[in-house]
């Protein structure tokens, strides 16, 4: 079965910035540009701005940051939504996490820490949320 086309990312001028182009790489590296490429596709006048500022920002000045490499920066990522109980981006960085070289153990030992200190909801959550896209991930291979 043939995968139907997505639109590409429309051109637009916000966009056309060397820091946005930096966020870019780096956000499509970890997150998957199918993913990232859909966002901005789908990215209407209103969300341009959060687009922008979320790739520029977020990806092209601090996930390029010379003081930590990806995997760790994914580990802190999946201990703060942890905390912040947050499965929709929690779901979103367990990929990318995976992406960047940590292991499943890693994650859990990262995700019990997390629970310890942010609660037994946030960390079951955590947990349910990360066996979700563990199994995606294996359904797909």
């Amino acid at each position: 079965m043939a995968k139907s086309a997505k639109p590409a990312p429309k051109r637009r001028p916000e966009y056309d910035t060397e820091l946005f182009a930096r966020g870019l790489a780096v956000r499509r590296a970890v997150l998957g540009a199918d993913y990232v490429d859909d966002s901005l596709a789908r990215a209407d006048e209103f969300m341009v701005a959060f687009q922008k500022l979320a790739t520029e920002y977020c990806w092209g000045e601090i996930w390029t940051r010379p003081g930590l490499d990806r995997k760790h920066r994914s580990m802190l990522n999946l201990a703060m939504l942890t905390a912040l109980n947050k499965p929709n981006e929690l779901r979103l960085h367990v990929r990318g996490a995976l992406t960047n070289g940590v292991s499943r153990d890693e994650i859990k030992e990262i995700l019990l820490q997390a629970t310890i200190y942010c609660g037994i909801p946030s960390g079951l959550e955590a947990f349910r949320t990360a066996v979700e896209v563990f199994r995606e991930v294996d359904t797909a291979r």
